[in-house]
């Protein structure tokens, strides 16, 4: 998508003297984020995956950023990894999670946001006695959407793990994290 704005004008002399206005325009690139609103009920285009228990729903995606509403039941969480070529972020909107941030365990409840800048590794669980629901999002999107296509329903963590590897998400091994 182009849209093309003006820049702003100019006076100027031609060679023969007389005054000429000469508009510069400037070009701006739009992505490829459709406008619109996914609703709080709905995931963007209907994208819906179960992944260990967790519910994810789209919420946005484009080529520069990835969100998703998850559902996390008690007891649910992922384990210590690594996005080399993501930032990601967990807004919270329910219950406290509870977190592995580069060495060091925290919690982040209602209204917290936790930044995680690429090639961090950290790691998120829902240790409450209550649901935790939560917005995600990393950028750029990267292959993450795929990745969330392939784990659907997969039980196997040991494919997880393999999956996710190819899709720029490295788990740290077993016992790499204590109290992980």
């Amino acid at each position: 998508m182009l849209a093309v704005v003006a820049g702003g004008t100019g006076r100027h002399r031609s060679e023969r003297g007389s005054a000429v206005e000469i508009r510069q325009e400037q070009e701006i690139i739009l992505g490829d984020l459709p406008k619109g609103i996914t609703l709080a009920s709905e995931a963007m285009g209907n994208k819906t995956w179960n992944v260990l228990g967790h519910t994810y729903l789209a919420k946005a995606e484009s080529s520069t950023s990835f969100a998703w509403l998850s559902l996390d039941p008690t007891g649910t969480g992922v384990p210590p990894h690594v996005h080399p070529t993501q930032d990601e972020h967990i807004h919270v909107l329910e219950g406290v999670y509870t977190l592995y941030l580069d060495g060091e365990w925290t919690t982040a409840g209602p209204g917290d946001t936790v930044r995680m800048p690429m090639g961090l590794p950290h790691a998120y669980y829902n240790r409450a006695e209550g649901a935790g629901k939560a917005l995600f999002w990393v950028s750029p999107s990267g292959k993450l959407s795929q990745l969330f296509d392939q784990l659907h329903n997969l039980a196997d963590p040991d494919e997880v793990v393999r999956r996710s590897a190819l899709h720029d998400v490295d788990f740290l091994p077993p016992g790499a994290v204590p109290g992980a």
